[in-house]
């Protein structure tokens, strides 16, 4: 058979391609991550006293993750497709984590020199990363499935993409029944979570993602 009519072959019927295919499997994955992580973590640890969601804490931590989600999402999005440009999408990551760094380091020194170190450390510093990390798994898992059908080419900078994104969704999943306020804790441990997530997705990448 000539190329050409192999080629003639391949293409009956093929019709135009799905539009919106990376939205279409990695929205409805990462929500599908978003519910099981809230359910793990308010069926282990226990939802935060209703009376704290009238206070901003709650709802800056949610802001948090969710603007961390989007910008991971939006990278992650095109690292799934061949040869996308991703410097935009990396400098808008690159610049929410700076940002919050420097809010870090804004709210270490207003806070009074006695008071600095409980607040970074609040009363579950040691446990904090690791639980987001956990509570990012079902994310994670999720994102790679996603990416898995469809056309990643860096597939470690794909995986630590999804990481992150992962992370960041199981930080809005321990938001709900964390009850520490400080935001040099939060901004300090939250990110060591999605950085460890991240890191898992970066050696889970060339794994589960190589063609």
């Amino acid at each position: 058979m000539k190329t050409q009519q192999w080629i003639d072959l391949l293409a009956q019927g093929a019709g135009p391609a799905p539009r919106a295919q990376v939205a279409r499997r990695l929205v409805p994955a990462m929500l599908f991550g978003l519910l099981l992580s809230a359910a793990l973590a308010l069926a282990l640890l226990g939802p935060v006293p209703p009376g704290l969601f009238a206070t901003p804490t709650p709802w800056w931590k949610l802001a948090y993750g969710g603007l961390l989600a989007l910008a991971a999402g939006w990278l992650t999005a095109r690292l799934a497709r061949p040869l996308a440009r991703c410097s935009l999408p990396a400098r808008s990551l690159l610049g929410i984590l700076l940002t919050l760094a420097l809010l870090a380091v804004l709210a270490w020194l207003q806070t009074p020199p006695a008071q600095r170190l409980p607040a970074l450390l609040g009363s579950t510093w040691l446990w904090c990363p690791w639980r987001v990390c956990l509570l990012s798994v079902p994310a994670l898992a999720a994102a790679l499935w996603a990416l898995r059908g469809l056309a990643p080419t860096r597939p470690r900078l794909a995986g630590a993409a999804a990481g992150v994104l992962a992370g960041a969704v199981g930080a809005l999943g321990y938001a709900l029944v964390c009850s520490e306020a400080s935001a040099t804790f939060v901004i300090a441990w939250y990110t060591a979570g999605i950085g460890l997530t991240g890191l898992a997705g970066a050696w889970l990448g060339p794994r589960v993602l190589r063609w």
